[in-house]
């Protein structure tokens, strides 16, 4: 029996949808995945270092125009991350300064390492804890707030007129902002150590009994030179990262203030994650 044939008009009006779906194999779906997460590092990474060149540049090349509207935004960016950080960077620093000493002071005595309090102090705090935490300190309070201000700037279309009255964003936006976060991630650095270091001896001084002199010269007989070098490198790269990573992310932003929040949530991320990266890549050439 055959079944009767479909009319014209029917066939118009619902046509037949065929859907063909290809599998395609579990292990070349991953290999896909895993490679264009790959190509998009890289081209993230690619953007990054863009804007450090042009940052770098902008510095070198000389030039009249512009330059006093350039430091006033630089001085203001100092101020906001460097000076206005002061108050929760000291109490941040005298906490962990109280809470490393306290933990050492009462578990080493029980090994026979009581003269190992300085080294704590050096290893613990000012090669590895200060900078990652003021680090994280500056993406939560400037790195956000760069990235805001600047997507909000882009819009509000503030960028597109500097660019239409040929003032380079390069010069008056990215470099200020680099500059700034650096100078004052690599000062709020040695601070935070001052700090922390202060923090301890107050615990030794009231717990242990330490004399301030005992203290001082445990902690110098520890430090180097080398430490003092890889702190201050790890605030140019810290800094230089923060601040690029957050302009590149404020830059992305398009047409909408919903794109806002995402970019400084994305911003954060990367920030913290490539700070990570760099401390790891820094101690291991410098301690190994």
């Amino acid at each position: 029996m055959h079944s009767p044939d479909v009319s014209p008009r029917i066939a118009k009006d619902f046509p037949l949808q065929v859907h063909v779906t290809t599998s395609a194999p579990r292990g070349s779906s991953v290999v896909g995945w895993l490679g264009q997460k790959t190509i998009d590092g890289y081209l993230y990474l690619a953007d990054l270092s863009a804007h450090v060149f042009v940052t770098l540049r902008e510095l070198v090349t000389p030039g009249h125009q512009g330059r006093w509207a350039s430091l006033r935004v630089t001085l203001r960016q100092m101020l906001f991350t460097g000076v206005d950080a002061l108050p929760v960077i000291s109490a941040i620093a005298l906490m962990l300064g109280l809470i490393v000493i306290t933990q050492a002071g009462t578990q080493l005595p029980k090994v026979g390492g009581e003269g190992l309090i300085g080294s704590i102090i050096v290893v613990v705090i000012i090669r590895e804890l200060g900078p990652l935490l003021t680090a994280f300190i500056v993406i939560g309070r400037s790195g956000t707030a760069i990235t805001t201000e600047l997507g909000n700037m882009r819009v509000a279309q503030e960028i597109t007129a500097l660019e239409l009255i040929g003032i380079r964003v390069s010069r008056y936006i990215i470099m200020p902002r680099v500059v700034a976060v650096v100078l004052s991630m690599v000062c709020l650095m040695l601070y935070f150590d001052a700090v922390a270091v202060l923090g301890g001896f107050i615990v030794a001084r009231i717990k242990l009994t330490v004399p301030f002199h005992v203290f001082a010269q445990a902690v110098a007989q520890s430090l180097s030179l080398v430490d003092v070098l890889v702190t201050a490198a790890k605030g140019i790269l810290f800094g230089t990262a923060v601040a690029v990573i957050c302009c590149h992310h404020g830059l992305s932003v398009r047409s909408s203030y919903t794109e806002v929040p995402q970019q400084t949530t994305q911003a954060m991320i990367n920030s913290v994650t490539i700070c990570l990266l760099l401390d790891i890549l820094v101690t291991v050439t410098a301690y190994f």
